[in-house]
Formats: structure tokens, sequence, C-alpha cells
């Protein structure tokens, strides 16, 4: 009989709502932790992206785990602050942080042409993305700050709040979602998919990235390991398939748990401040490989 591996742990998943937070959040407690299950999303405003904290936890429960909902707004510093309370007082410190919360904002469209006898404010294809995106020069600067909000001044704030415990108690694990975007500034990981704005999206996750290898450098002292994780091909979540129709998952949402659930287990003295692709990390014999998808 395999022992669970995360049995006497608390986790906290952001974006647990649906699509990966809610299958990460799920596998967790699979595998013996209790779950706070973090996210905004309380009833469903949009039937694209079905789902809420509140059916992630009932669905632990139901397959016999333990976890709570927690509606929290990441953009609101007092709500993350409260998220941290509310999980130590109900489940106790946390010692598995999963930053898995992510924002793509569609922006707004190109201003309509100007008429024949005014001047054009700038030529067509200065303002246009490619596959539909938005083009940099229609983008608003406050969408661009939500990206980073969420993505990475989220994760920054809630790994200040929980990491003094995970010191005090010499043992903890953070794991930061990212992805393939990160590496592709003038477009995203499914160029002919449609999805938008990859600067603002990739850019957050660069700077996501940098951040879990700073933190993880001051860390590994204290046993505590910090890595990001990206799927090695798009997983067919919700908020992808809303945001990119013409993409087709191919990485199944098992496999990607999997390679998480690898890295928050493994001891920080030998695995940190990593930033690996979901399938180098299932098959590291196979040497890494890094995105699967078309290039």
């Amino acid at each position: 009989m395999t022992v669970p591996r995360f049995t006497g742990r608390v986790a906290l998943v952001t974006g647990a709502s649906r699509g990966i937070g809610a299958a990460l959040a799920a596998a967790l407690a699979a595998e013996g932790a209790a779950v706070a299950c973090a996210a905004r999303t309380e009833r469903v405003w949009d039937e694209r992206l079905p789902g809420t904290i509140h059916d992630t936890v009932d669905a632990i429960r139901r397959s016999g785990g333990q976890a709570i909902a927690v509606r929290c707004d990441l953009t609101v510093d007092e709500d993350i602050v409260d998220l941290a309370a509310t999980v130590a007082r109900e489940l106790g410190p946390v010692d598995v942080l999963v930053n898995n919360a992510a924002l793509t904002v569609p922006g707004r469209p190109p201003a309509p042409a100007a008429p024949s006898s005014a001047p054009a404010a700038r030529p067509p294809s200065a303002a246009a993305g490619r596959a539909g995106a938005p083009g940099f020069l229609d983008f608003p600067l406050k969408g661009y700050r939500r990206h980073f909000e969420v993505d990475v001044f989220a994760a920054y704030r809630l790994m200040q709040l929980v990491l003094p415990g995970m010191i005090a108690a010499g043992r903890g694990a953070i794991l930061n979602i990212t992805s393939d975007a990160s590496r592709r500034p003038g477009e995203g990981p499914w160029p002919d998919a449609g999805a938008p704005a990859p600067f603002a999206y990739g850019g957050a996750k660069a700077a996501l990235e940098h951040l879990t290898q700073a933190v993880a450098f001051e860390m590994q002292p204290h046993g505590v390991s910090v890595n990001a994780l990206m799927p090695s091909l798009p997983v067919a979540t919700p908020g992808l398939v809303a945001t990119s129709p013409g993409l087709d998952g191919q990485l199944p949402m098992a496999d990607f748990c999997e390679a998480a659930l690898r890295l928050l287990a493994a001891p920080s003295a030998r695995v940190t401040g990593q930033v690996s692709y979901s399938e180098d990390v299932l098959h590291p014999e196979l040497g890494r490989r890094g995105w699967l998808g078309p290039s």
C-alpha cells in the first residue's frame, strides 16, 4: 500500500475554483493534506468558466479528504493577510503553498478607424497584436498591472506570510505555477490559438520565475524548497479553452499534478530553485526536453 505523501501537512492552493488549481487541491488532499482552496469565485459568473471554491471543496470532501474554502481577492492585500490568518486558524500553519492563480486580461479592441478627413493616430499594423490578441499600443496599463498583481505580487505576499512558519518548523514547500509564455515575448506557446496579450501574461510569469529562484536561494538553509513548474504541453483548462478556443489540450491534468506533487515532496536539499517543465520532472531519464508543443 502506498503511503500518502502529504499526511499531516497543511496546503494552501490559490486559483482553486477550477482548472489546474482545483486539480492540484484535489491531488494534495488525496495524498493526505488538509487543503485550503482560495479564489474569488464563489458563484459562476461566466458559463465558460464553471466551478467555484465550494465546488472544489465539496468534491474533496466527498472523496474523504479535508478541505476548506476561503474567498480571497488576490489584488487586495487585506484579503491576502486574512487568507493566511484564516488557514492558520482553521487548519494550522501552512507548510505547502501552491501559487497557481493567474490572470489573462484580453485588453480592449483597437479604436475605430478615424474618418478619412482626420489623420490616423498610428498605422494599423502598429496597433495589431498577433493571432487576434490586442497589440501593445492598445493594451491598457491597468490590465498589464493586474497581471503582475495576481501572478507575481500575490505570490510574493503569500510567501512572506507563510515562510516564517515554515522556517520555524524547519520544513516547507512552495510551488509557483508558470508557463512557457515566459519564454515567448512575441507570442504565446500556442501562436495560432488567439491567446490574449502574451507580453503581459508571459512577462508576469518571467518575473515569477526569477522571484522563485531568488527566494529559493534564501530559503534552502531553512529546509524550505521553492520551485516553479510549467506544463510541457497545453492543458485544456476552462480558462485556456475560453481564451484560446482553437486549442486542444494535449497534456493530461493527472500528469501535470503528479509532476507538481513530486516537486513539492522532494527534499529542499536536493530540489529547489528549479524552473521545470512537467514532463522533465516525470521523465528525467529522457533528459531536458522543455516545451513539447509547436515551436
